[in-house]
């Protein structure tokens, strides 16, 4: 939290940062990390895959009806968050918007966390979420292979589920896609494709 007396950030302090690094603005506090990890990268690509396509686009018998995005810039009052990713029901996703930020609230996040900044993360960010309605929020734990579910439950998140190394799980809000994660991890080998016989 930004000490009394010391300037606020503002969006144009996010234009100083380097270019290998995150800027956020989280209570009046600029927050500079660097560029995620390849870990992280790729379990935050992994799982934008196997959700996307049937939430997104409507493909293998999805619902579609979603719009997701890798790390965009989110707008919660005097708050600028960039979680790895995001989600809104299409219906409520502003088409266009005068800023670069996008000020509606999403209904799902995604954090993926490590540890430059699993703190911001774990307490400081998932806070402002539940200050502001997020519905639902995902940790995702590449280094110690986890996935913690919450939904937001009279402004309080409530665990919906821990799930750990190679579990294959069904999460709201996207219980129709089953995630197996393993294929999260990056190391992880998957077994060759079958030859046709």
């Amino acid at each position: 939290m930004s000490q009394p007396g010391t300037k606020r950030a503002t969006y144009e302090d996010l234009f100083g940062i380097p270019e290998n690094a995150t800027g956020e603005i989280i209570d009046g506090e600029l927050i500079v990390t660097p560029r995620p990890s390849r870990k992280h990268q790729f379990a935050s690509s992994a799982l934008g895959n196997m959700v996307g396509p049937s939430y997104q686009f409507g493909r293998g018998g999805g619902p579609g009806g979603w719009i997701i995005l890798d790390e965009p810039e989110i707008a919660l009052g005097e708050n600028i968050l960039v979680p790895d990713l995001a989600g809104w029901r299409r219906e409520r996703f502003p088409g266009e918007e005068a800023t670069n930020w996008i000020s509606v609230v999403p209904d799902w996040v995604c954090e993926v966390l490590s540890p430059g900044t699993i703190r911001t993360d774990k307490v400081r960010k998932t806070g402002i979420y539940a200050e502001h309605g997020v519905r639902h929020l995902w940790l995702l734990d590449p280094l110690a292979r986890t996935l913690d579910v919450f939904e937001l439950e009279s402004g309080r998140w409530v665990v919906l589920g821990m799930h750990l190394e190679n579990d294959r799980v069904r999460a709201h809000p996207f219980t129709e896609v089953e995630i197996e994660l393993e294929l999260l991890w990056l190391g992880y080998e998957p077994p060759p494709p079958h030859e046709p016989a």
